[in-house]
C-alpha cells in the first residue's frame, strides 16, 4: 500500500465520521419525526411562515371550523388534538398539505392550495413533525396505528 493510499485511507474514514457528527451529511426525511428536535424546529418555523395565518398560530384552526363558509368551502381545522389531523396517516397528510385537498378528492372545493411550488417535500415532513411534536402521547399513538395499521 502507497503512502497516499494509508493516508486517503485513515484521513477519509475521519472527514466522513466528522462531517456526520457535524450534521453536514444529515439526510432529508422522508417521514415526520416528532422526536427530532431539530426536524421539529425547522417545521415549527415553516408552519409559522405558510400555515399559521389559516391554521392559526396555536393551531387552533379557524373559528367554527365544522361549519362551511358563505362561499361553501370549509374553514381551515385545528391541528391541535381538538381537529382531526391526526385521523389522517401520514401519507395522507402529506400528500394534502403537495397537492392540497381538491386534488386528492375530485370536485372538492378547498381554500387550501397545494404546496408544491412553495415547500420541499422535506419541509413538508418537518412541518408534520412539529405538527405532531404537539399532540399528547394517546393522539400521537393512535394516529401512528392509522399510518401503520
Amino acid at each position: 500500500m502507497t503512502a497516499t493510499a494509508r493516508r486517503f485511507g485513515i484521513v477519509l474514514p475521519i472527514a466522513v465520521g466528522a462531517a456526520v457528527g457535524l450534521g453536514v451529511a444529515r439526510a432529508e426525511p422522508t417521514a415526520p419525526d416528532s422526536n427530532d428536535a431539530q426536524l421539529v424546529a425547522r417545521g415549527k418555523v415553516v408552519y409559522d411562515e405558510q400555515c399559521a395565518r389559516c391554521h392559526g398560530a396555536n393551531l387552533e384552526g379557524q373559528p367554527d371550523w365544522r361549519h362551511r363558509l358563505p362561499n361553501g368551502r370549509m374553514p381551515a381545522p385545528p391541528h391541535d388534538p381538538t381537529g382531526h389531523t391526526w385521523h389522517h396517516s401520514d401519507k395522507q397528510l402529506f400528500d394534502m398539505t403537495k397537492v392540497g385537498p381538491g386534488a386528492l378528492v375530485p370536485g372538492y372545493q378547498s381554500d387550501m392550495p397545494g404546496f408544491k411550488d412553495k415547500l420541499s417535500d422535506a419541509d413538508i415532513w418537518a412541518v408534520l413533525s412539529y405538527i405532531e411534536s404537539t399532540w399528547p402521547a394517546d393522539i400521537r399513538a393512535k394516529q401512528q396505528r392509522v399510518t401503520r395499521p
